[in-house]
Order: C-alpha cells, then sequence, then structure tokens
C-alpha cells in the first residue's frame, strides 16, 4: 500500500521554508551584499539558517523521491522517466523564479536530482552511506586546497561569483534589466557558488542521506526511533562545537597559505554546517514527540505547498527591497527585515492552512503533478476528489 504523507516531514519543511525566506530577508535577496553592514540581527540568522535550510530541503527532496519511487512500485509501475520529466518541469519553474531572483535553488535541485535515478538501483543503504560520506569529504575542494598551496593558478583564482551578476542592477534597474542579468551573468554566478564551494557535492551527500532515512523508516518511524534520534542529537551537536571552535586552528596549520583562505572558508563552512543542519533536524524530531508539537503542527501546511510559497515569496518581498520597487533593501535595518519576513511567512502560514481545507494540492503542486502525469484531469477540490 503506498505510504501516507507524514505530516512531520511536511512540517520540517516548512521550517526548512521559514529559515530560507529569513535568510533571503536579512540578505535582501542579496542585495545586503551590496552595502554589508552586518549586525547581531544577520549574524544571528545566517547562523541559525544560513547553509542549514536549504540542506534540510536537500535532504527532503532525497526522501520524497525515495517516497515517490517507492509508492510507484506498489503500484506495480515505474516511475524512472516520468521523474525525469518531472525534474525538467522543476527546472522550468526555477528557471521562471530567476527572472526575479538569481539565487533560485530549485534548478541545482532538479539539475543534480537526476543523480538520484541510477542511484535508485543501488539497493545496499550502506553503498548510499559510504558515497554520501564521500560527498561530504568534499575531495574536490580537498584538492583544490593542496593546489592553492602549490600556487597553481586555478586553485587561487577568485571565484566566478564575485564578478559575474550585477547587484548595482538589482538596486536600480528595471524589472527587464534585473531578468536580464538575472538570466545571464546572475545564473553564472550562482552556479559558480553551487559548484566551488562544494554545495552541489554536498547536495548529493544530502540526497542520498534522505533516500536511505525513507527507506530505514527514521521519520516514519520517529516515535519508535527517540534513542536513534537522541543519538544524533548528541553527536551533531558535538561535532558542531568541534568543528566550530577547532576546525578553523587545525585547517590553518595545515594548510595556512594566504592563497588557500578562500578555500580554507569554504570548507570550514561546509564542515560546520552538515552536524548543525542533523542536530537541528534531530531536535526537530525529538520536539515532536512532546507537548511543542501543536506548535510545530502549524507548519505543516506551508511544507505541504513549498513551491507555491518560495516562488511566491520572491514574487512578493522582490520588489519590496528592489529598485524596481519601493526599493527598501537600504531602508530598513536588519531587525525590520527580519521581523517583516516573519509576519509574511505566518500570512502564507495562514493562507497555506486555509487553502488545504478545500483543495488538495497547492496551485503549483498541482500544476507540476498534472504536467507530470500527462493529464489535466487531476482532481484540486477536495469535493471533488471525495
Amino acid at each position: 500500500m503506498p505510504q501516507r504523507r507524514i505530516e512531520m516531514v511536511d512540517a520540517l519543511r516548512g521550517f526548512a521554508l521559514l529559515g530560507l525566506f529569513l535568510v533571503h530577508c536579512v540578505e535582501r535577496f542579496e542585495l545586503a551584499w551590496l552595502d554589508p553592514q552586518p549586525d547581531a540581527w544577520f549574524d544571528g540568522t545566517f547562523a541559525l539558517f544560513g547553509s542549514k535550510a536549504f540542506a534540510i530541503f536537500a535532504l527532503l527532496f532525497g526522501f520524497s523521491f525515495a517516497t515517490i519511487m517507492d509508492n510507484e512500485r506498489v503500484r506495480g509501475g515505474d516511475y524512472t522517466w516520468r521523474f525525469a520529466w518531472r525534474l525538467v518541469l522543476l527546472f522550468a519553474f526555477g528557471t521562471f523564479h530567476v527572472l526575479f531572483y538569481r539565487g533560485d535553488i530549485l534548478q541545482v535541485l532538479a539539475l543534480v536530482g537526476l543523480l538520484l535515478v541510477p542511484f535508485d538501483r543501488v539497493r545496499s543503504d550502506r553503498t548510499l552511506l559510504i558515497v554520501a560520506a564521500l560527498a561530504f569529504l568534499q575531495l574536490p575542494q580537498l584538492l583544490r586546497l593542496w593546489a592553492a598551496g602549490q600556487g597553481h593558478g586555478w586553485a587561487v583564482a577568485d571565484p566566478l561569483y564575485f564578478s559575474w551578476g550585477s547587484l548595482p542592477t538589482l538596486a536600480e534597474g528595471t524589472p527587464w534589466q534585473v531578468a536580464a542579468d538575472n538570466l545571464g551573468p546572475g545564473s553564472v554566478g550562482k552556479w559558480s557558488f553551487y559548484l566551488e564551494a562544494g554545495r552541489v557535492t554536498e547536495i548529493v551527500g544530502l540526497f542520498l542521506v534522505g533516500m536511505v532515512a525513507k527507506r530505514r523508516g527514521w521519520f516514519a518511524d520517529a516515535g519508535e526511533r527517540l534513542r536513534f534520534w537522541f543519538g544524533i542529537l548528541l553527536a551533531s551537536a558535538a561535532i558542531w562545537a568541534a568543528t566550530t571552535w577547532l576546525l578553523p586552528s587545525v585547517l590553518e596549520n595545515i594548510a595556512g597559505a594566504p592563497e588557500q583562505a578562500q578555500v580554507r572558508e569554504w570548507q570550514v563552512g561546509q564542515w560546520t554546517a552538515l552536524p548543525a543542519t542533523a542536530f537541528q533536524v534531530a531536535a526537530f524530531v525529538l520536539l515532536w514527540q512532546t507537548a511543542l508539537r501543536p506548535i510545530l503542527e502549524w507548519l505543516a501546511p506551508a511544507g505541504r505547498m513549498t513551491l507555491t510559497l518560495y516562488i511566491g515569496q520572491s514574487l512578493i518581498a522582490v520588489p519590496v527591497f528592489y529598485g524596481y520597487g519601493l526599493g527598501l533593501w537600504n531602508r530598513i535595518s536588519h531587525a525590520e527585515a527580519l521581523a517583516w519576513g516573519m509576519v509574511f511567512f505566518a500570512v502564507q502560514m495562514a493562507l497555506a492552512a486555509l487553502w488545504f481545507r478545500h483543495f488538495r494540492y497547492g496551485p503549483l503542486e498541482w500544476l507540476w503533478r498534472a504536467a507530470t502525469r500527462g493529464t489535466w484531469a487531476m482532481a484540486m477540490r477536495r469535493a471533488a476528489a471525495a
């Protein structure tokens, strides 16, 4: 029998969506880097959600993939090519999103997600976890770190995202100029960041861990695995502390040349964010088993329509910050941007809860599902479904 949705997973996805949006708000959808003025609000938001919220998304993407494939196998079908088409459609959604916000992650998840198809044929969970561990080790980054110490030009060159994409265009340009820059130089800069900073490699590892989480029932049977999740919480906390306080000095002692500074920064960021992400996921799962569950459940409707809300956030927020709209990117404080983001997300949560009283899917989720199946005869309203 196909597996039903797990409300806790939806709520965790909603938590990740909240974190991603708050980072975007204090970042002014990238315009904060035009005149960086970090403070406690800015640093605190990045410490809590930066590099973690997107990682939770990637983890749950792998989990959802495994769920979809298993459900189709239960029905007696093979979803391989259909899922590949589903990723093509997701890439198209992401390309539309890039018109407004170049930092879109949908394109990245869709393109890297194609690797999930061959990995689905690997039935050994141990093999998947070994490959994930190798991905987290960031071997290409370690090679670049060594090469930078040897003075190789490609290893010490500034990453493309330092110079590709015009922030002044976002601050002063028309919507058409912003869209053109986002699709061209801005996209080069975005992909440069994901590739050169090791994000793509990390996503591969997170996808595979998400697949294993589905196969092993880590989320589905979370209530019966409290000792397991408590162990993840303690282990990730210890590793997080070690990477935060010890890793920078250790790497500097091993590879302390000035030419290696950029790659060291990337490595520290990656290896610190991973245990922090594991800690947050474990803490969320354990809190779900407590009296706080009714509060966390508020996030579930948003987690069921993340595609709609994620793109909707940019459609509304970008004109608030960018020059062709209200141009508030440099006229409000980080605290005000954070407060605005929290209020806006609260409205999104309320609208999502109201929407699901009458409909089975979010608007873009329905469109994505219908286009994947190749039929518009898909019940949208709950009454029609009944």
